[in-house]
């Protein structure tokens, strides 16, 4: 179960590495069941990214998956191709969604975004490191 605790920790280690790229973040923590736990829009991160990042996270956490891989596999042709029109749109397939793991089981997900895809992959993933 990731804890508000947990959601705390994870969110002050991925702004923290926002804060070192110089690139404001919102920055979304869910649950084992994908729901939404926390969330933060540091100073000057786009209001769009708000829901972007949220839904990362959810996209992350509904396919056990970094939303990063995801995209890969969801191009015109691949396997996937279209996923994002599912879940009544709350599928992301843009970089930036990390699980989160505990004893080698998938318990959440932190989702990132207000940056380019690099950005936002690398900022979740240290979010991800502090759980």
């Amino acid at each position: 179960m990731v804890t508000l605790a947990d959601a705390r920790r994870i969110i002050a280690a991925a702004e923290k590495k926002a804060a070192e790229i110089g690139q404001p973040m919102n920055i979304a923590v869910a649950d084992g069941g994908g729901n939404l736990v926390a969330h933060v829009r540091m100073d000057g991160a786009w209001l769009g990214s708000i829901d972007i990042s949220i839904k990362k996270a959810f996209t992350s956490r509904a396919f056990d998956i970094a939303t990063k891989d995801l995209a890969s596999h969801s191009q015109s042709g691949d396997q996937f191709f279209g996923i994002n029109a599912s879940n009544d749109g709350k599928i992301m397939i843009f970089a930036g969604g990390v699980p989160l793991f505990k004893d080698g089981k998938v318990v959440g997900a932190v989702g990132v975004s207000g940056g380019s895809g690099e950005q936002d992959h690398a900022v979740a993933e240290a979010g991800a490191g502090a759980y």
